[in-house]
């Protein structure tokens, strides 16, 4: 099973097998896991900045510098772990999303001061 969601029972005495779903889990990779969740945060980010379509509804700025400020930590502290193959692409995603939050924002934050700069340094386009 690699699904992370428990299987369904057919009577009330069978439980999931969380034992299973448990090495199913310690069987995946750690640079897997690193940049699954890293994709995941992306994208998150994405949406909030309003690059998954012109006019998004979902725009919100402030869910977008928390998301892409866990990415810049994720991606920093892990690059070393996770090697330049994996990382290269997650810090160029980082970036973009970066300085589409610089664009997007009505006051620009100073260089330095925007999302996940505190662990990236400033980011010029």
């Amino acid at each position: 099973m690699t699904d992370a969601t428990p299987p369904e029972t057919t009577g009330a005495d069978r439980a999931p097998d969380y034992d299973a779903m448990t090495r199913d889990i310690a069987d995946v990779p750690a640079v897997e896991v690193i940049t699954t969740v890293a994709v995941h945060l992306l994208s998150a980010a994405a949406v909030n900045l309003g690059l998954d379509k012109p006019d998004s509804e979902h725009k919100d700025l402030d869910e977008a510098r928390k998301l892409i400020t866990a990415l810049a930590g994720l991606v920093t502290a892990s690059a070393t772990e996770i090697s330049s193959f994996h990382a290269a692409p997650l810090r160029d995603g980082l970036k973009s999303l970066q300085l589409a939050f610089r664009e997007a924002s009505l006051v620009p934050d100073e260089p330095g001061q925007g999302p996940g700069e505190k662990f990236t340094g400033p980011v010029f386009g």
